[in-house]
């Protein structure tokens, strides 16, 4: 079954729990979303809130899928650069789909309703978007249209001694 995708849905305790909830089973099954497992929801708790905040004054944008059930089943959130040479493009971060849900093509159809939302947006003709390195993500995100235009070595401490590579990807839009 296919997800439902709403851009910017209301910011109610139900949908905060599901991010919370998604977050949590993301990070635990070893998704590169911010944290390092295990994590209990209240470590992730100031973090959404903080992000939840930014959505709510319009500085982020937040794309959300949910299953045929009604769960949020996955996650992005689309966030305005500030700089004023760079409004042209936005970022894209904390992309989830439920470990339950993987292998269903649902991570596909996420970026794609991703880049579909920042199409119409005014004045966007790229996405940016980072990930960890030494977990192959960086290949998911090729094959949805994304190039690597940067890396740096060892900018990311997972744990002492286990460095790992900022990637950067773009997605041109235009």
């Amino acid at each position: 079954m296919a997800l439902t995708f709403t851009l910017d849905p209301p910011l109610t305790p139900e949908l905060h729990e599901g991010l919370l909830g998604l977050w949590a089973d993301v990070t635990n099954a070893g998704g590169a979303v911010g944290f390092v497992p295990p994590v209990v929801p209240d470590d992730i708790r100031p973090m959404l809130i903080k992000t939840l905040h930014e959505v709510a004054e319009g500085r982020s944008r937040l794309l959300v899928g949910r299953d045929g059930s009604g769960a949020v089943a996955a996650t992005a959130f689309l966030t305005h650069t500030t700089h004023r040479l760079m409004r042209h493009w936005i970022w894209v971060y904390t992309v989830m789909v439920h470990p339950s849900h993987q292998g269903k093509g649902y991570g596909r159809a996420l970026m794609a309703a991703t880049a579909a939302s920042a199409r119409e947006l005014d004045g966007i003709e790229a996405i940016r978007l980072t990930c960890r390195g030494g977990m192959g993500i960086e290949r998911f995100y090729e094959s949805c249209g994304y190039k690597e235009v940067g890396r740096v070595p060892g900018a990311i401490r997972v744990a002492p001694g286990d460095d790992r590579d900022d990637i950067t990807l773009l997605l041109p839009l235009r």
